[in-house]
C-alpha cells in the first residue's frame, strides 16, 4: 500500500426517505461506484468548509451542515481514506456540475447499489428498518 492518506467529507442528504447519491466517473479511483456527494479536504480547510466547497463545485448548491454521522478510516490498496459523513440539508436543487450521474435513491434501495467499501457500514446502518439519520 502506498503512503497516501486522504481526508474526505461526504454529505448524507435525505428527503422523503430518499438519499442523494452521485456516481464516480469511470476513470476515477473507484470509478462507477455510487457515493454520497463530497470530496477531499484541501490544505487549510476545515471539514465543514471543504464540504460546502465540494457541494458548490459538484452540485451547484449550498448546504446546511448538521451533525457528524460517522467517521470511517479505510485502507484501499493504493491509499487510506479517513471519511467524515455529515447530515446535510440542501439549499437549492442539485445539478450535475461535473456531468456526473446523480440520483435520489430510496432507503431500501441503497444496498442494491455499488458503493465504495468505506461506505459499507453506513449503508448497513441507513438501511436498517426504523433507522433515521441523526
Amino acid at each position: 500500500m502506498s503512503g497516501a492518506s486522504l481526508v474526505v467529507v461526504a454529505a448524507v442528504v435525505e428527503q422523503r426517505d430518499h438519499f442523494l447519491v452521485t456516481q464516480r466517473a469511470a476513470g476515477d479511483h473507484l470509478g462507477g461506484c455510487w457515493e454520497f456527494p463530497g470530496g477531499k479536504l484541501e490544505s487549510g480547510e476545515s471539514l465543514t468548509d471543504a464540504l460546502r466547497r465540494e457541494m458548490r463545485e459538484e452540485l451547484g448548491v449550498e448546504v446546511e451542515i448538521g451533525k457528524k454521522i460517522d467517521c470511517v478510516e479505510h485502507a484501499y490498496p493504493d491509499r487510506t481514506v479517513c471519511l467524515h459523513f455529515y447530515h446535510c440539508q440542501l439549499k437549492g436543487t442539485p445539478r450535475p456540475m461535473l456531468k456526473q450521474r446523480i440520483r435520489w435513491v430510496k432507503r431500501r434501495e441503497l444496498a442494491t447499489l455499488e458503493f465504495p467499501l468505506a461506505d459499507k457500514a453506513l449503508i448497513v446502518r441507513l438501511t436498517k428498518v426504523g433507522t433515521e439519520v441523526p
